[in-house]
C-alpha cells in the first residue's frame, strides 16, 4: 500500500487529493540517430508481404500525420512559438513522433507518417532475415529453424509484437511528450491519454498475419493482461523521467506529475490484485520517489528500478497467471477508434 503523502514540485503542491502515488516519464525523447535512420527501409518494403496490415495502417491517424499535422492550425501555432518555419522536416523537434525519417540519396528526409518501423524498429538489419523462412517456405520451415530465425531477427533489431515491454517503450516515447519548452512555450499537449490495451485494440489493431488476412481479432486475454501491467509500469517510469526534466512550476511539471500519480494509482491497483514480486518491487521503488523540480537523477533511478521489474515481468509471465486483473482491464467501450474492416469485420 502507499503511504499518503503530498507530492510537491519545489514550492508548488500538486493540486487535488492525490494519495501517495508516484511518478514517471521519459526524459527528453532522443532524436533518432543517423545510423538508425540509415537503417529505415520504409513502409513499402514491409508492405510487400504485409499487405492487409498496410491497408489498416493507411486508415489510421499514424498514416494521416504526414499530411494532416503540418496543415493543422494548432500545429502551425506551436511551430511559430518554437521558431519553426517548416514542420515536415527531419531536423525539427516534430519529426521523431509525427513522421518516419530516412536517409535517401545521402539526405535525411521525412518519408511518411508514423509507420511500421516507428514501432518495430528500423528494418534494414532484419527484414530479409525475418521474411526468409530460413531459405525454405512457411510450410517446410522447421520449428527449430523458425525459432532461430526469430532469434536472429531480434538480434538485428526487430521488435516483435510479443515483445511487450519494448513496444510499450516506443508507444510512450511519443505519447508522453517530455519536452518542457515544447509544452510551456509552444503550447503542445504534454501527451495523449494513451493506455496500452485500449489504444492497441482500436484503430491501430493489425492482428491479421496469423489469420492470413481473413480477420483481425483482439489480442488474446493473456496478452491483454501483460499489456495492461507493463503499460502501467512504463507509463509510470516514463512519466517519472519527464518530471525529472521539469525546471519550472508550470504546465509541463504539473501535468507530468499528475500523470505519474495516475499511473502509480493504476499500478497500485494491479499490485493489490496480483501481489507478485515484480509488482511489489515496482511499488517499493515508487515509495522512494520525490516529485521535485530539477530532480532528474533521483527520479531516473526510481524509473530504472521500475523498468527493470517490468522487463523481468515481461520475461517471466505468459499472462495465464494474471486473471485477477481482468476486472480492471479496459473493455471495448474504451478502445481508441476501430480498425479498418478486414474479412467482413
Amino acid at each position: 500500500m502507499f503511504r499518503f503523502v503530498r507530492w510537491a514540485l519545489g514550492p508548488f503542491v500538486v493540486a487535488g487529493a492525490l494519495s501517495a502515488i508516484v511518478t514517471a516519464a521519459r526524459a527528453q525523447a532522443p532524436t533518432q540517430s543517423l545510423s538508425a535512420e540509415q537503417s529505415v527501409v520504409g513502409p513499402a518494403a514491409c508492405g510487400k508481404c504485409h499487405k492487409v496490415e498496410t491497408v489498416i495502417w493507411q486508415h489510421t491517424h499514424h498514416f494521416a500525420s504526414f499530411r494532416a499535422m503540418p496543415r493543422s492550425p494548432k500545429a502551425q501555432q506551436i511551430g511559430a512559438k518554437m521558431g519553426l518555419s517548416r514542420l515536415r522536416e527531419a531536423s525539427t523537434i516534430c519529426a521523431r513522433c509525427h513522421f518516419t525519417s530516412a536517409v535517401q540519396n545521402g539526405q535525411l528526409q521525412v518519408i511518411t507518417g508514423v509507420s511500421c518501423e516507428s514501432c518495430h524498429g528500423p528494418g534494414n538489419g532484419y527484414i530479409k532475415i525475418h521474411s526468409s523462412f530460413s531459405g525454405k517456405t512457411k510450410a517446410t520451415e522447421t520449428a527449430a529453424e523458425r525459432a532461430e530465425r526469430w532469434r536472429r531477427s531480434e538480434a538485428a533489431g526487430m521488435i516483435r509484437p510479443d515483445m511487450i515491454y519494448k513496444i510499450a517503450k516506443n508507444c510512450y516515447g511519443c505519447h508522453i511528450v517530455p519536452q518542457e519548452k515544447l509544452v510551456n512555450v509552444g503550447g503542445h499537449a504534454a501527451g495523449s491519454p494513451f493506455e496500452m490495451v485500449s489504444w492497441t485494440q482500436g484503430e491501430i489493431r493489425h492482428n491479421t498475419w496469423y489469420t492470413n488476412g481473413q480477420s483481425n481479432p483482439l489480442a488474446p486475454p493473456n496478452i491483454q493482461r501483460k499489456m495492461y501491467v507493463i503499460g502501467a509500469a512504463v507509463e509510470l517510469s516514463e512519466s517519472l523521467r519527464a518530471v525529472g526534466k521539469a525546471t519550472q512550476n508550470a504546465t509541463y511539471a504539473v501535468t507530468m506529475a499528475r500523470r505519474a500519480q495516475a499511473a502509480a494509482g493504476r499500478l497500485q491497483a494491479i499490485n493489490n490484485a496480483l501481489q507478485l514480486p515484480e509488482t511489489k518491487a515496482m511499488m517499493a521503488a515508487v515509495a522512494t520517489a520525490h516529485l521535485n523540480l530539477n530532480n532528474g537523477p533521483q527520479l531516473n533511478s526510481v524509473a530504472d528500478r521500475i523498468d527493470a521489474a517490468a522487463q523481468e515481468f515481461d520475461r517471466k509471465y505468459n499472462g495465464s497467471q494474471l486473471g485477477a486483473i481482468d476486472r480492471i482491464i479496459p473493455g471495448p467501450q474504451y478502445y481508441k477508434g476501430h480498425p479498418y474492416p478486414v474479412g467482413g469485420q
